[in-house]
Parts: structure tokens; C-alpha cells; sequence
């Protein structure tokens, strides 16, 4: 990717404006993995950034600061997506930030390493459905009647094989709560037509937390059923994001795009 907070004073001196400059954007759950790396790739194209977390505010903090470095504004909030308090909390500060042009719905629930890990199917279930499902749903409707008057894009997080399936409990979870969340989007985008874009970006294995700890059986797997050779990275996914908030895809909505390496086929 060409990040522009990269280059030399003389030929950033002689770009021109980044594609998101002036613009607001506002991504939840950033304070880690690939809600950091949308965040900051948004910095980089030029928009303000309200940077979401549950409870970190140590990483939330760590990558308002990232975003600053790049030159952009940049604030923290805490909520819990999961409670309609921590919903409310969230679209209040983000009204108070700016009028928001981009809303990116990244936060969801890590069942698979912490605390988390170990409590049953069904509680794992329920999480991500609270946080997941309705979350996404619930702030998208929500920021996106008040988009409606001026434009705007919703992104939501989906997975590629939310529509092939995988085996294991972890499948199932995963393709029914992300299957919710990619077929949410497809209505939702003919519901706010022609006003807001909406679109949904469906990684594939990317590695995070999970991936940096996976098993050399799952590692074997990555590579055998990824036809590019390797892990995705946050960036990789943080870069498909840019694009559809970028004016260069106001022609796309209520599309998945998966960030898979071609995984699913």
C-alpha cells in the first residue's frame, strides 16, 4: 500500500489530496488486530478517526495515536456494542466528533482466545450474536438515518466462508452470526439507497491474535487452502476497506467482498 505518511517532505509536498480528506470516520473496535489497521488506513487517506474499544483503552489509545502521527484528528470512546447503553454511549460520541461520512462495524467478539475461550457453545453463541449481529445491526440503522441527509458509507465485516460453511463449532458459530451480518447488508443497502453505500468486506485467514497462535496443523491448513501462499494480513483487509470508502467505489453497494487470497472458490 502506498501510505502516504511514508513519503518524503518534497513529493508529499506535490500529491494531492488524499481521498478521504475532510471526511469523518468512525471504526469500531479499533484498539486492535484489524480494527487498528482500518483506522489508521483511513488516517493515512485523510479522514478523522473516532477510535473504538470495549475496554482497552491502552490500545485504543496506542492507535488514536498511530492515526495522529499521520496527521489526522483523532479521538477515543469506550462502549460495549453489545448493550444498548454502550450503543447509545458510541453513536452519541460519534454525533458529537462530526458528521459521520464513514461508519466501518469491525468490533465483534474474540471466542476463540482469553477469558472467552472457554465458556460453552451456547454462551459463545450468545456473545456473538449480542455483539456481532445485533451490534452491527442496530448501530447501522442507527448512524445510518442520520447519513441519509448528506451521503455517507457503512461497512460491515462479514467472512468468506460464512456462505460455504466450515466444519466444527466454530464454524457453525461463525457462518450463521457473519451469514447475518453480510445478508443484513444486502438489505440494508437497498434501504438506503441512493443516499448511503453500504458494503461488507468478508476476510478470509487473516492473521490476528488467533492466527499468531495457531496450531502447525492449522498453519499447514492456511497455506494448503489459501491459492496466493500465505496468512492475509490486517492490512490486507484495512486496504480493501479504504477502497470502499474511497470516492472511487460510489458506484458499489450492498456487495461482499472477500479478502481471502482466493480461499474460497
Amino acid at each position: 500500500m502506498n501510505h502516504r505518511g511514508t513519503e518524503n517532505t518534497a513529493s508529499a509536498a506535490t500529491d494531492p489530496p488524499a481521498e478521504l480528506s475532510g471526511r469523518v470516520a468512525v471504526v469500531t473496535g479499533s484498539s486492535s488486530g484489524i480494527g487498528r489497521a482500518v483506522a489508521v488506513e483511513l488516517a493515512v487517506a485523510g479522514a478523522a478517526v473516532l477510535v473504538h474499544a470495549n475496554r482497552s483503552r491502552q490500545g485504543a489509545d496506542s492507535t488514536a495515536e498511530d492515526c495522529r502521527a499521520r496527521g489526522a484528528r483523532a479521538e477515543v470512546v469506550l462502549a460495549d456494542v453489545g448493550s444498548a447503553e454502550g450503543r447509545r454511549r458510541l453513536v452519541d460520541a460519534a454525533r458529537a466528533f462530526g458528521d459521520v461520512d464513514v461508519w466501518v462495524n469491525n468490533a465483534g467478539a474474540d471466542v476463540l482466545t482469553g477469558d472467552a475461550a472457554s465458556l460453552s457453545f451456547e454462551e459463545k453463541l450468545e456473545l456473538l450474536w449480542r455483539v456481532d449481529v445485533e451490534g452491527t445491526i442496530l448501530l447501522s440503522r442507527a448512524i445510518g438515518e442520520t447519513m441519509r441527509s448528506r451521503g455517507g458509507c457503512i461497512i460491515t465485516i462479514g467472512w468468506d466462508r460464512a456462505e460455504t460453511g466450515m466444519e466444527g463449532d466454530s464454524g457453525e458459530m461463525f457462518a450463521a452470526t457473519k451469514g447475518a451480518v453480510m445478508a443484513f447488508t444486502r438489505s440494508l443497502a437497498l434501504t438506503l439507497a441512493p443516499d448511503v453505500r453500504v458494503n461488507c468486506v468478508a476476510p478470509g485467514w487473516i492473521r490476528t491474535r488467533w492466527g499468531e497462535g495457531a496450531s502447525r496443523e492449522w498453519q499447514e491448513r492456511v497455506l494448503r487452502e489459501t491459492p496466493l501462499g500465505r496468512w492475509g494480513t490486517p492490512a490486507d483487509v484495512a486496504a480493501a476497506v479504504r477502497f470502499l470508502a474511497s470516492p472511487a467505489a460510489e458506484f458499489i453497494t450492498g456487495q461482499t467482498i472477500a479478502v481471502d487470497g482466493g480461499a474460497v472458490r
